[in-house]
């Protein structure tokens, strides 16, 4: 089989990744709330990170109500999708340092964080929507960052929550081309 074919096998069988990215926007709304809270802010990051527990049993609700394989056994490249994923946790440090030195800035650090993680699923899932929306959520979760300075943070989850919905749209659109 070759290696495109085994891609939009993962495509198709995946469903893009649409079960994790909903599951994303639940959390995003769910981190979205706590900070329109009046919590301090050491209170919102600690339930920021807490929420994101909820990431691995509401994926696979999600990909079971959509139909999505999101085990994909039998693929050669099944496995890299946790990979993948497991990739974005090495990244955590950032976080729980911004969480110490700057904890004003640490919702914008898991936002960019979790942005960027998409980027290397534009391969695996072959399917242009993560090569853009990689950057452009990343890019700009740091101006956004850069204009609220501090303020207002709960624009950040919000906007991030409207790029993932957009991103699974996109990555929708893209499931259905592949079907045809």
């Amino acid at each position: 089989m070759e290696l495109n074919e085994i891609r939009n096998e993962l495509s198709v069988r995946g469903k893009n990744g649409i079960g994790f990215l909903s599951s994303a926007v639940v959390i995003w709304s769910l981190i979205t709330f706590i900070f329109l809270q009046s919590f301090d802010i050491q209170q919102k990051n600690i339930y920021m990170l807490f929420s994101t527990g909820l990431m691995f049993p509401l994926s696979v609700l999600f990909s079971s109500f959509i139909k999505a394989d999101w085990k994909l056994k039998n693929n050669p490249l099944g496995n890299l999708g946790l990979f993948l994923n497991i990739a974005q946790l090495i990244y955590f440090p950032i976080l729980f340092w911004g969480i110490i030195h700057h904890p004003n800035d640490a919702i914008l650090f898991f936002a960019i964080i979790t942005g960027a993680h998409f980027f290397p699923y534009g391969w695996f899932y072959h399917t242009l929507a993560y090569y853009v929306m990689a950057p452009v959520i990343s890019v700009f979760m740091l101006f956004l960052g850069l204009y609220l300075d501090g303020e207002k943070l709960w624009l950040i989850p919000l906007s991030m929550t409207i790029g993932l919905c957009f991103l699974v749209f996109w990555n929708r659109l893209d499931y259905r081309k592949k079907m045809i």
